[in-house]
């Protein structure tokens, strides 16, 4: 058997104690020549185990010796390392470091092996060993210099102009591109150079690749073109001076004509200009791409114009520009071409830049890019989302743009597009804490620089972090870390903190204002505290303030734990709908619950419940003041199960024995009111924060109102039988109707019921039908007696003659009527009839009673079809509210809750004495049955199903903002914006929420008049 030689073992544990991970490969390439002669230098191996990549970096230097041999530059540096690498010349480190971590960069050695010169000490004839640019002075002036020179364009010309041909230009422009980014990369990854350095001098180096590229787009005009002025803008992180290594630079043009020249002719040139310097940048060649440069955050973006002149872009941002618009424009900076009229354009839209926080829904604009930026991370690569997702980058960039908008109106200290500067001034200026600024600085310039890192690798654009080990490992070395665990613990910990600090940042310091915060380091004025609550979206920013002093004033546990919690509270509530609501209704609770323990142990302790708890008091009116009656409910924001609808059986049960424990009627229903509140707030929780779809809200709802009416039954039932001193004669039920009896309720559905009653064998009827209407008048008003709680409405309209008709009739006077005057509208009004609360006998009888009527046979005849739409066209004809917008009303207007409602009752009487499976009072189960026996289109069921759940979400909807039921989608536009936001909408989508309700009711319209009107479109 063959045995490894001694020394070769050794020399393997050696390299792999270096950091090498394939010795066997290492070990061949050290014995190759020429590096065989260095092989078995010790200080050789700690040179190469202080870089990331140790065998990348091993095999990118024999590729690169290999290379340098045939150029004559290259061999002179090629000579010029190896004698370094003997001598243990500290400098090779560069070169080591850039082919033990970028491929690409050592790619670009082996192409151009006289760029090796510039890495070497001595590898330029009288060179003293640094590099060309990167990181040395004399700055940008030089860089540009160098750029336009390798482009044949004279540096000191106004306008200069690149000579040579087309192809050899883009050529001479990557090279000598990469060659800067060579030299860049090199004095970075050694520590020559560190954020936000990096990020100025690849922005510098951006500059002046434009300028190159601008004077070859001057090259290729076509004899004749007009002269023009031509300003290249750059913004994002060109302006502000904090470029990746691989990144889009975002730029806009702007253009004007010298004297004596049309504005026409002048943008023409400027066009072609323009155009030509981006596709000299972005242009794929034999040598690659640089990168694509990005103007479309122009005015109008793609689709507007490539060029516009000063007055032009000063028209657009005074008239039509919208809040994102100007946040971009934070940043711009003439980078390229004329900079006197780039500095012109910088300084006409900077009064409106910092003027933006005073427009209408500049908060809602602001936070509704905040959530796009989320929602357009990939699900899956959310975890690894180094810059988009949440404690990332963006919500560093995010928070300062944010501050620097609001305060910089009144302080121009902070008018910077720099991140790290504007931070720093808003932390000088004491809008930031000294502690947070400081945490907040470090935890950017680590991730900075680690998405540099990550990019640097393979000259890639990505802002995500890799997931295996060897890359993680290579990623920790480079930022002298040991081992991947500790890059992605650091990283782990930078993230929260960042999210933490995002959350706080807003709001720590609003109660600096009217509270003593020691060690906090920021006190805002009172006059900045409330520039900064009317910003982040704060109807009422001095009654916020007055409600932020009460909770926070004193020096008692309860203050203090307030003071903890308000911080992120305040930017939960700024989040959600209403804000003013939010912040209110905390205080009430608070002052109801601040002294009992486990409220804000609760709070404190459980951040998903205090998250919910701020979500559902900003959304509305109806949640908030169910809890300001039944404070204790508080602890349903601890978890899902507390938020799991309660079944009808389990409600009942305890009305029941409650109402049993009480003579007195009022306590009584006390005891009914107590249990509809607590689960009235249940649901309304569980739907604000998306646990339960609109047909399982209706279904709770309706438990609720059926286990209220029997507990009602029972106390009515009680009281009378104590005023007559006797059991009843009558045996009473109650019958659901309408949305209660297809348990569809929404939170402002009446109680749509009828009475039944049948004496008892001998009992007198008249004596028995007035107790029967004794209890039914009493259920009535004990249900009605005014509170503070969303009222109960028993509506009993539905029974035969209406209004004029008894209000409780006997079992056969229901058979009488039905068989002698009962109407086809009377018999669709059955069709959601059920049996409610009272005698169980006496329900099972009704039912029997009715359902002949409802499910006949035979069907309809074909008058009797016609006479249903006859009544429905009356009813759209004559029931709309005057003046209502018909695309707008839920109930009635075109594809409303009466057109999917009518289409299903239709169905159920001429097909439910066929099909028994369609007697069922549920309208959406009417179209999956319908479906499967074959009598409806799936894609007509899709149609009308959506349409329901959504005009029925709607109205839900608005009565958790408002606390007002309403057939109509409000008109008034902050009710408007809060009811989108409450469906799932951005705030500032209202428009996009009332098009998609129009979009699915015409589509759910179109089959209402195929299905219901028999219309064959």
């Amino acid at each position: 058997m063959y045995a490894r030689p001694p020394r070769s073992r050794s020399r393997g544990a050696e390299l792999a104690r270096a950091g090498f991970t394939d010795t066997e490969a290492a070990m061949r390439e050290l014995a190759s020549p020429p590096l065989d002669a260095l092989a078995e230098d010790q200080t050789l191996l700690a040179m190469f185990a202080e870089v990331a990549d140790p065998d990348l970096a091993l095999r990118g230097l024999g590729r690169v010796l290999d290379a340098a041999r045939s150029d004559a530059a290259g061999a002179r540096a090629a000579t010029t390392l190896l004698e370094a690498l003997g001598e243990r010349a500290v400098d090779t480190r560069r070169l080591l470091a850039v082919l033990g971590f970028s491929a690409s960069l050592a790619d670009h050695l082996v192409l151009h092996p006289e760029h090796l010169a510039d890495l070497v000490p001595g590898g330029h004839e009288g060179d003293d060993g640094r590099p060309a640019s990167a990181g040395a002075e004399p700055g940008p002036r030089s860089v540009r210099s160098e750029m336009l020179t390798a482009v044949g364009a004279d540096p000191g010309a106004l306008e200069p102009v690149a000579d040579g041909h087309h192809q050899d230009l883009l050529r001479a422009l990557r090279i000598a591109y990469r060659r800067h980014l060579l030299s860049l990369a090199a004095v970075d990854l050694t520590g020559g150079v560190e954020m936000p350095a990096v990020g100025a001098e690849l922005s510098d180096l951006a500059a002046a690749t434009l300028e190159a590229a601008l004077a070859i787009a001057r090259a290729d005009l076509p004899e004749g073109a007009a002269p023009c002025r031509l300003a290249v803008v750059g913004m994002g992180k060109c302006g502000g001076r904090e470029l990746n290594y691989v990144s889009d630079v975002d730029v806009v043009f702007v253009a004007e004509p010298p004297d004596g020249v049309a504005d026409d002719d002048a943008l023409r040139t400027a066009t072609l200009l323009a155009s030509g310097m981006m596709k000299a940048c972005s242009e794929r060649t034999v040598d690659g791409t640089i990168w694509p440069v990005d103007a479309a955050l122009r005015p109008e973006g793609k689709a507007g114009p490539l060029v516009r002149t000063l007055a032009s872009y000063t028209r657009y941002y005074e008239s039509w520009a919208k809040t994102w618009e100007f946040q971009a424009l934070l940043k711009a900076r003439p980078v390229a071409g004329d900079g006197a009229l780039g500095g012109e354009f910088v300084n006409a839209v900077a009064p409106m830049v910092w003027n933006v926080s005073c427009r209408d829904g500049f908060v809602g604009d602001v936070q509704g890019m905040r959530r796009r930026v989320e929602h357009n991370v990939r699900p899956a690569d959310a975890a690894r989302e180094l810059k988009l997702g949440p404690g990332g980058l963006r919500d560093i960039e995010f928070a300062v743009q944010l501050l620097q908008l609001v305060h910089g109106r009144a302080d121009e200290s902070l008018r910077s597009g720099s991140t790290l500067a504007a931070l720093s001034a808003l932390t000088s200026g004491g809008y930031v804490g000294r502690d947070d600024g400081a945490l907040l600085e470090q935890a950017y310039v680590f991730l900075r620089t680690l998405e540099h890192r990550i990019q640097l690798r393979g000259l890639r654009r990505t802002h995500l972090v890799p997931q295996s080990d060897a890359d993680l490992r290579v990623l920790a070395r480079s930022l002298g870390l040991r081992a991947a665990d500790e890059l992605t613990a650091r990283w782990q910990r930078e993230n929260r903190e960042v999210r933490r600090l995002h959350e706080k940042l807003f709001y720590r310091p609003l109660l600096s204002a009217v509270a003593s915060l020691p060690g906090d380091g920021v006190r805002l004025s009172a006059e900045a505290a409330l520039a900064r609550l009317e910003a982040l979206g704060y109807a009422d920013p001095a009654g916020a303030m007055r409600h932020i002093e009460a909770l926070t004033k004193g020096v008692s546990r309860r203050a203090a734990i307030q003071r903890t919690l308000l911080p992120v509270l305040l930017g939960w509530f700024a989040d959600a709908p209403l804000p003013d609501t939010g912040l209110a209704g905390f205080r009430k609770v608070s002052d109801a619950l601040g002294t009992t323990p486990w409220y804000l142990r609760l709070l404190r302790d459980d951040n998903a419940a205090a998250e919910r708890m701020a979500k559902v008091l900003a959304s509305g009116e109806y949640a908030t003041q169910l809890l300001l009656r039944a404070p204790e409910a508080v602890t349903m924001f601890s978890g899902d199960a507390e938020l799991a609808p309660r079944g009808r059986e389990q409600l009942e049960a305890e009305v029941t024995t409650g109402v049993e424990r009480h003579d007195d009627p009022m306590a009584a229903i006390g005891v009914v009111r107590a249990m509809r509140r607590r689960e009235l707030f249940r649901t309304a929780v569980a739907d604000v924060v998306g646990l339960l779809p609109v047909h399982q809200v209706g279904q709770s709802l309706t438990a609720i109102a059926e286990a209220t009416l029997a507990g009602a039954l029972a106390a009515a039932v009680r009281t009378v039988e104590a005023e007559r001193r006797g059991p009843l004669p009558t045996r009473l039920a109650v019958i659901a109707m309408g949305r209660l009896g297809g348990r569809e309720m929404g939170y402002g559905s009446d109680a749509d019921v009828m009475f039944v009653h049948t004496p008892h064998v001998g009992a007198d009827d008249e004596a028995a039908a007035s107790a029967a209407l004794a209890v039914a008048n009493e259920m009535r008003r004990l249900l009605a007696v005014p509170s503070p709680e969303p009222a109960f409405t028993v509506d009993a309209d539905l029974r035969p003659e209406g209004r004029q008709g008894p209000l409780v009739r006997t079992l056969a006077s229901y058979s009488a009527y039905y068989d002698r005057w009962g109407e086809v509208w009377e018999r669709q009004a059955l069709l959601r009839a059920t049996g409610c609360c009272g005698d169980p006998e006496l329900l099972r009888r009704f039912e029997a009673l009715i359902d002949p009527l409802r499910w006949p046979t035979g069907g309809l005849t074909d008058v009797q079809v016609r006479e249903i739409r006859r009544i429905k066209a009356r009813v759209e004809a004559e029931r709309l509210p005057r003046g209502a917008d018909p695309s707008t009303h839920l109930k009635l207007g075109p594809g409303g809750l009466a057109d999917v409602e009518w289409c299903a009752q239709l169905l159920q009487l001429q097909h439910a004495g066929r099909f028994e499976a369609l007697r069922t009072t549920a309208t959406l189960d009417v179209f999956d049955v319908a479906v499967e026996v074959g009598l409806m289109r799936d894609a007509d069921r899709r149609a009308l199903r959506e349409a329901w759940c959504r005009a029925a979400a709607i109205r839900n909807a608005t009565v958790l903002v408002s606390g007002r039921a309403s057939d109509v989608i409000p008109a008034d536009l902050p009710t408007l914006a809060a009811v989108s936001q409450v469906m799932g909408y951005g705030p500032e989508e209202s428009a996009a929420f009332l098009d998609e309700y129009r979009r699915v009711s015409r589509r759910a319209r179109t089959v209402v008049e195929r299905v219901f009107y028999d219309d064959p479109r």
